[in-house]
């Protein structure tokens, strides 16, 4: 054998060097002008919003390339994040991987694991052994997050499955000017701040120019994969202020006007058929006029944001097509830009300016938004614009992300490849699935899918190529049938049919109501025939159980916060002691410890050689939502962050030199009389501790009832979007030996509550 290798020595060994005969194995070769591959994945970006799908939102670097290659109207998604990820980088379907849900939880079933099985090789394995060099960054979301901090395990990290190079963010979300970073298999800092212009976008092209352009000084030989997955326009919707005021106008008239705008766009493209019909407004969304003066206002700022972010995406997108054009590069790149799911509801009937407020009980009023108007985008605020703007993103379609409907899987798609593609600006109508994304683009590049990744035998490909729709418009659609799944909300798609079914959470799946559309001749899905056809309906009913037992979908379950709280207790089991030394890095919030609705000590061990030092001993959090415990002025203060609104207590005593023990005390469920009617917390006790004498307290009703924060825990600093009235990163000027986080076994979390809060991270 050759060193780390299985391949026999093909040469000869003899006593000398002059009795031996040499070997080199033959390294991996990709087939002859094998292309390059640029993937370009936005995150929650409705079927409209590309200017080239209706919007008017400016995207001139993706409407160029859909001008010089095609547009798709027919690609379908999985409604949700990590399992459209999932797909797209397996070419199977998600269930089949084991992430039936969200990387956030493994629920105990083999389709639900929240993590891609070595069964099922990436598509950068598969090109690995081709000769291919990969490269992922941005959003990767398919690893458990309690696998998330220092210790990994690291097998499902991006250099875990076939990357040879990352940059980004592993959760569903992260702050734009304050980002949880990860490069390669380690936490890092990020380079700038929002005071000397830093966004995350910027960096992530940056960093892709960068890969790029390493690769090509070193082995221009060899084609590559890179992968950028973009943290735009999931919220937190944050972007340059010149460019969210520059949409006021443009959105003033609302979201009715808004959709027949579009829709009138893509009937003029030719995108969707003329007899398209508009339908109602999705449950629950009123008619912009039903709304006040000072409500349009508000909406129209928080949608402005999320146009805004997607603008300021296209604008450093056109710095990544360049750097290909001026490398020489482009003609053999394959450039796909799309989006992994229709556009979000989580911003609720009146959107957010901060959610982490309202996500732990701490309303956020009309009036309240109105006076941080102009903060919306900026570095504390984490908005979310209103369902009905989420609406508008969809049309022409219904329902939203997580739904099955057209409006949560049915997503723009756009592929460029000078060399290959001649049919310019053209459309393309087929039925496209995510999971084929894989076959087809193995198929472009010329390769089969190997039997054996790792000495692990693969299971089939799920998905199907087509490639043959490329270069033929009438290529026919896939044959096989295509099922959905989100939170029980279920689909099946079949020569040209679809059958779908809402899901009200909570309720008996036999009561859910099942329809059905000839989707070749109802592109919205307004034209309901299950009256009409009721064998067919039933039969793809059939096929639709069919397929969820072979694709591992059953069983069905719906819970949203049980599934998040089950795998923080399986994750955590009985650890209530927390111990954090000096010197140590980040930590993601997934593996800090998790003080919601609970009782919980927090102490602190110092050395302070002067009269004072100031500075943080642990922050949890951002400038959002979270805690932090700190000296400053001399005196101990802590600050619990829900939403902007701060609660500090303040220690009646300065700290003294020496070494000393300071800390907090929390005790929840202080209540001196019985609760207000209606309301759904209790009171918290905060004590301060020096030495562990009492040294001033604080109750307050409000807490951490659903999240602590998206942003993870340090000590002796706060590195980033600073949870308190400091500057970041605030570093403790004493010598911090340890902090002690010790909790109580009195955590009752509302699980309903929970599950809202954390499905709008997803």
């Amino acid at each position: 054998m050759s060193a780390g290798s299985a391949t026999p020595f093909g040469g000869s060994i003899g006593k000398t060097v002059a009795q031996s005969k040499p070997w080199w194995p033959e390294a991996p070769k990709p087939p002859a002008g094998a292309p390059n591959v640029l993937i370009v994945l936005f995150d929650d970006v409705g079927f409209s919003d590309f200017g080239c799908y209706g919007s008017a939102i400016r995207t001139p670097t993706i409407d160029k390339l859909a001008a010089e290659g095609l547009r798709y109207s027919g690609f379908h998604t999985t409604a949700m994040c990590s399992t459209t990820r999932a797909a797209l980088l397996t070419g199977r379907n998600h269930h089949s991987v084991g992430v039936g849900c969200l990387a956030n939880f493994d629920s105990g079933y083999p389709g639900y694991r929240g993590k891609i099985a070595r069964e099922a090789g990436t598509l950068a394995e598969m090109l690995r052994g081709h000769g291919y060099r990969n490269y992922m960054i941005g959003k990767w979301h398919v690893t458990p997050l309690t696998e998330s901090g220092a210790t990994g395990p690291f097998d499902g990290w991006p250099l875990g499955r076939g990357f040879d190079r990352f940059y980004g963010f592993l959760d569903a979300e992260t702050d734009q000017y304050a980002p949880e970073l990860v490069s390669d298999n380690t936490h890092i800092d990020p380079p700038g701040t929002y005071a000397d212009g830093y966004h995350l976008t910027e960096d992530l092209i940056d960093q892709s120019i960068r890969f790029i352009g390493d690769h090509l000084a070193d082995r221009p030989d060899v084609p590559w994969l890179t992968w950028v997955a973009l943290g735009a326009c999931h919220a937190p919707h944050q972007a340059p202020a010149e460019i969210i005021r520059s949409y006021d106008a443009a959105f003033a008239n609302g979201w009715d006007v808004e959709r027949e705008q579009r829709l009138a766009r893509q009937k003029a493209m030719g995108l969707v058929p003329q007899d398209t019909r508009m339908p109602a407004r999705n449950d629950g969304v009123k008619a912009w006029e039903e709304h006040s003066a000072d409500e349009r206002r508000v909406f129209t700022r928080l949608q402005a944001a999320f146009a805004g972010m997607l603008d300021h995406s296209d604008r450093h997108l056109a710095r990544l097509v360049a750097f290909l054009d001026t490398s020489g590069i482009r003609d053999n790149t394959v450039i796909i830009v799309m989006s992994d799911n229709g556009a979000s509801q989580e911003g609720g009937p009146l959107g957010f300016v901060n959610a982490m407020g309202p996500f732990n009980f701490k309303p956020e009023p009309i009036a309240e938004k109105l006076a941080r108007i102009d903060d919306i985008g900026g570095p504390d605020t984490h908005s979310n614009f209103p369902h009905g703007w989420a609406m508008a993103s969809n049309t022409p379609l219904r329902r939203y992300k997580q739904n099955t409907h057209g409006g949560g899987i049915r997503d723009p798609f756009v592929i460029n490849w000078p060399r290959r593609i001649a049919a310019n600006g053209e459309l393309r109508h087929q039925f496209v699935h995510a999971c084929d994304l894989t076959p087809t683009l193995l198929e472009l590049i010329g390769i089969e899918p190997p039997g054996t990744i790792a000495g692990c035998a693969q299971m089939p490909l799920e998905g199907e190529s087509f490639a043959r729709s490329i270069t033929d418009a009438s290529a026919p659609s896939k044959g096989s049938p295509q099922y959905f799944e989100m939170f029980g909300h279920r689909g099946l798609w079949h020569a040209g049919w679809k059958a779908v079914a809402f899901h009200p959470s909570g309720t008996p799946f036999e009561n859910d109501k099942w329809e059905l559309f000839h989707l070749d001749a109802d592109f919205s899905e307004t034209n309901d025939l299950a009256a009409t056809e009721p064998e067919r309906l039933g039969r793809m009913i059939a096929m639709w159980w069919d397929e969820a037992e072979k694709h591992k979908v059953l069983p069905l379950d719906d819970r949203f916060g049980p599934r998040f709280a089950e795998n923080a207790a399986r994750f955590h089991g009985a650890r209530h002691r927390f111990v954090f030394h000096a010197g140590m890095g980040h930590v993601p919030t997934d593996v800090a410890p998790d003080v919601r609705s609970r009782s919980y000590t927090i102490e602190a061990d110092v050395e302070i050689d002067e009269e004072s030092a100031d500075g943080v001993l642990i922050s949890h959090g951002d400038a959002t939502s979270g805690y932090s415990l700190y000296v400053k002025d001399g005196h101990l203060v802590h600050d619990l962050n829900i939403g902007g609104s701060h609660q500090l207590v303040r220690s009646d005593r300065k700290v003294l030199s020496g070494a000393r023990r300071l800390g907090v005390h929390v005790e929840r469920l202080v209540r001196k009389e019985p609760p207000a009617k209606g309301s759904r917390t209790g009171v918290s006790e905060y004590t301060l501790l020096i030495d562990g004498e009492k040294a001033g307290s604080l109750q307050t009703q409000l807490g951490f009832h659903t999240l602590i924060s998206w942003s993870g825990l340090d000590i002796g600093r706060d590195r980033g979007s600073p949870v308190s009235h400091y500057e970041a990163p605030f570093e403790f000027e004493g010598r911090l030996l340890r902090v002690t986080v010790t909790m109580h076994g009195d955590q009752k979390l509302d699980g309903e509550a929970v599950g809202n809060a954390q499905m709008a991270r997803q």
